[in-house]
């Protein structure tokens, strides 16, 4: 028995619509961000190279200037760690039209030198000045501007001006801390924000199902509210579906009644005038009659059964109909001083028509009482499918009577298949009620009894 679909469940539309915003949103975030962390480190070394443009200007216009051994005075460019050894501030001037290079260097410097931009590839921007990244002494990163100078007959000249990158790498840390952290908080108010959209989006098509789950529980009998203009033209053809399934249904069973009073007639017209012979061919037509007649009633039963049940909305209390009937076979059996019990769960609800259900409980209680010594019991409950995990109408009958053996239980749900030529009827009643449960998508057992007879337990759809 197959009560819904199995395996992984398709994810629901809020689900899916939050899902994409927030991919969406942190995508976007990011993208947004290592765009920002980008500008803001592009802008830092810009401002930094300025800083170290500023120095360089000064040893330039020193460098330039008319005399034979031009020097930098202590302080003179503003920088106290220019003088302070392997500071990280460095500059040097070096005088590159003669054999042998001359070399000019701050003091911080020592007795290394800047390795120079020009030799690791880095292209010269306008006004021929370069600036990048290199190792300086001690194999710390530093950032380099340089330029060459032509003073004329005093030489050509590579000035460089060069600094550790710490500070600029702190500041650009600190800013991609504080923008990760705006842009998590961003993230959050924005999943929230998209949650809130979400759930107010979708309220319609909430309605939208309550408004259907009522038809299908029987509480109403077609959509009513209002609904935005998107929703409402799927509401209007519900409705119109709904109505057409009732005018089909109603049509059916007006044709399946036709039929069947067709067919009836005839029969018992030919059952009547083979009676009333004693010819070997009156009795074979009348056998075969009686046979065609128990066959017309058995599928135009099925048929009406299989109408009904695609009833939008059919819901039956099932108490009343439980308590009803037992009365009725405890009129019926009252001779045999037979002895029914029923137990009903409070509440429950069976989905389909109330003609369908008191067939199949009709049919279980009568066989039970046929068949029992002293007493029946029902019982009706609500249980949940472990596999599937969906609710459904228990129907337990039990009688002490002699009982079913193992390897005659499918035998007995076989249409038209009697156990015992003793017992009346015509060997239909388990047959129709296995029927009608399959085509409600429900199932028949038969097991043991704790009476000492046969116990019957039918699974039904429950509202």
């Amino acid at each position: 028995m197959v009560w819904g679909l199995r395996g992984a469940k398709a994810r629901s539309i809020a689900q899916r619509l939050f899902l994409s915003a927030i991919m969406w949103s942190v995508a976007l975030l990011l993208v947004a961000g290592v765009i920002i962390s980008g500008i803001y480190r592009r802008t830092t070394e810009q401002a930094f190279d300025q800083r170290l443009d500023v120095y360089l200007r000064a040893i330039v216009a020193d460098v330039a200037a008319p005399g034979d051994d031009p020097r930098l005075e202590p302080g003179q460019l503003g920088e106290p760690q220019f003088e302070l050894t392997l500071s990280g501030w460095y500059w040097e001037v070096t005088r590159l039209d003669v054999e042998k290079p001359e070399f000019r260097a701050s003091r911080s410097l020592f007795a290394a030198h800047l390795p120079r931009l020009s030799t690791l590839g880095v292209q010269a921007g306008l006004g021929g000045s370069r600036s990048g990244y290199a190792t300086g002494p001690e194999g710390r990163r530093i950032r380099i501007v340089e330029r060459e100078i032509d003073v004329g007959d005093s030489g050509v000249y590579l000035v460089q001006v060069a600094a550790t990158t710490g500070e600029v790498e702190a500041q650009i840390w600190w800013f991609d801390v504080a923008l990760a952290v705006t842009f998590g908080v961003l993230a959050i108010a924005l999943a929230g924000a998209a949650a809130m959209q979400v759930r107010f989006g979708l309220r319609p098509l909430r309605a939208l199902q309550e408004e259907v789950s009522a038809i299908r529980q029987g509480a109403r009998d077609r959509i009513d509210g209002v609904f935005p203009e998107d929703l409402a033209p799927l509401a209007g053809e519900l409705n119109l579906l709904i109505a057409s399934n009732r005018q089909i249904l109603e049509r059916a069973r007006t044709q399946v009644g036709n039929l069947a009073h067709a067919l009836k007639t005839p029969l018992s017209v030919l059952i009547n005038d083979a009676r009333s012979e004693s010819t070997p061919l009156a009795e074979k037509v009348e056998e075969q009659a009686r046979i065609m007649s128990d066959q017309v009633t058995w599928y135009l039963d099925r048929a009406r059964a299989a109408a009904r049940t695609h009833v939008i909305g059919a819901v039956t209390e099932v108490e009343p109909v439980a308590a009803a009937l037992v009365r009725t076979f405890e009129k019926i059996y009252a001779g045999r001083g037979l002895a029914f019990s029923v137990e009903v769960e409070p509440g429950l609800r069976f989905r389909g028509e109330r003609q369908d259900f008191e067939e199949m409980i009709g049919n279980l209680l009568d066989n039970a009482g046929k068949w029992a010594d002293r007493q029946v019991a029902i019982r009706a409950s609500r249980q949940i499918d472990a596999e599937a995990g969906r609710p459904w109408l228990e129907i337990v009958i039990d009688d002490d009577g002699p009982g079913l053996p193992q390897e005659t239980r499918a035998s007995a749900l076989a249409r038209g298949r009697r156990l015992d030529e003793t017992k009346p009827g015509s060997g239909l009643g388990l047959s129709i009620v296995s029927d009608l449960v399959a085509v409600h998508g429900g199932e028949v057992k038969l097991e043991d009894s704790s009476l000492g007879g046969l116990r019957v337990r039918a699974l039904l759809p429950v509202v």
